[in-house]
């Protein structure tokens, strides 16, 4: 199946629209873990996705403490060189397994980037990553020159084949950017996280950087089947529990504005995440978007985004349906 595709900012790449999201298959165990999550289940769920013409996987090092790169790994090695999709992963969060329930470090010292690297190559069974991301900036005062200069030498090394940050700001891309071209950016953006438009988003369009969005679908809210039933069933270490937007007042209003969605999905044939997911993708500046699966049924209640496009009155129902029920922050629309 062939789905639309975009060149990732300046590189070489070329990625569909949506990317499939590993981070809950990371499973359980950790601090921002999603609950138990069957191997297999999530190896169905990739492979669904490549069936359906998905051409990316974006994962990370901390999501499972290496677990979900393992997974990934496994994935890859079941396809021929032609059938593999491309993988993009990060690095700066770092985990002590004495406590792995305990928040994660924000490092980025150069010798830290080195290893996670290496760690990465190993777990994904690849010889060079095609996107090598900074997960968070550093919270322990390692100097841009010296994280952001770090990746630099990596790429000259071969080691991955574009580099890129995710959620950092105006200021610190221009940082960046003053010592080499930032590849790509990957900030949270969805109908409950509209802030980064204007800022993020706007800063890579002007400087022919890709942008790959995270959590379009609100990690789960903006989905056709989600309630407050399901919240209850929630694995007790599934951090979504601790979430503001999983309780009150806020659920309700998000559950609002999700079935609000529903008349412009009918109107396209589309599921409600279908609506959620390529309205970020109607963004000015969005390349595309990474889409979270834990099953290959969750696969196909979102692929239709890859190829919808919402019309100039859909978005304004949209964003009518954004003033009304409140939920999230940030514009209405682009």
């Amino acid at each position: 199946m062939q789905l639309p595709v975009r060149k990732l900012g300046s590189t070489e790449l070329e990625i569909t629209r949506v990317g499939l999201g590993a981070w809950a298959i990371g499973g359980g165990g950790w601090a921002f873990g999603w609950g138990p999550q069957d191997d297999q289940e999530s190896i169905a769920a990739m492979r669904r996705a490549i069936e359906r013409g998905v051409n990316w996987i974006d994962t990370a090092a901390v999501y499972g403490h290496g677990h979900s790169e393992e997974v990934v790994g496994r994935f890859l090695r079941e396809l021929s060189a032609s059938e593999r999709p491309l993988v993009f992963t990060k690095c700066g969060v770092v985990w002590d397994l004495r406590d792995p329930m305990a928040e994660e470090r924000r490092t980025l010292r150069p010798e830290s980037i080195r290893r996670e690297c290496e760690a990465s190559l190993r777990g994904l069974g690849v010889e060079t990553i095609d996107l090598y991301q900074i997960h968070w900036p550093d919270l322990e005062g390692t100097p841009v020159e010296d994280s952001w200069g770090t990746m630099v030498r990596l790429v000259e090394e071969g080691k991955p084949r574009a580099i890129g940050v995710s959620n950092y700001d105006p200021a610190l891309l221009e940082k960046c950017e003053e010592i080499r071209h930032v590849d790509s950016i990957q900030p949270e953006f969805s109908l409950l996280r509209r802030n980064t438009g204007p800022a993020e988003i706007a800063w890579a369009d002007e400087h022919e950087t890709g942008v790959i969005v995270y959590s379009p679908m609100g990690s789960g809210l903006l989905t056709d089947g989600f309630s407050s039933e399901r919240i209850e069933r929630m694995a007790e270490g599934d951090w979504r529990r601790r979430s503001p937007r999983f309780q009150e007042p806020e659920l309700s209003r998000i559950l609002d504005l999700r079935d609000a969605l529903g008349p412009v999905a009918s109107r396209h044939d589309a599921t409600i995440a279908d609506v959620a997911v390529a309205w970020t993708l109607a963004w000015p500046g969005v390349t595309g978007a990474i889409v979270g699966a834990r099953s290959a049924e969750q696969v196909d209640g979102w692929i239709g985004a890859a190829s919808l496009e919402l019309t100039d009155a859909d978005l304004e129902e949209i964003a009518s349906a954004v003033e009304r029920s409140g939920a999230g922050e940030g514009p209405r629309r682009s």
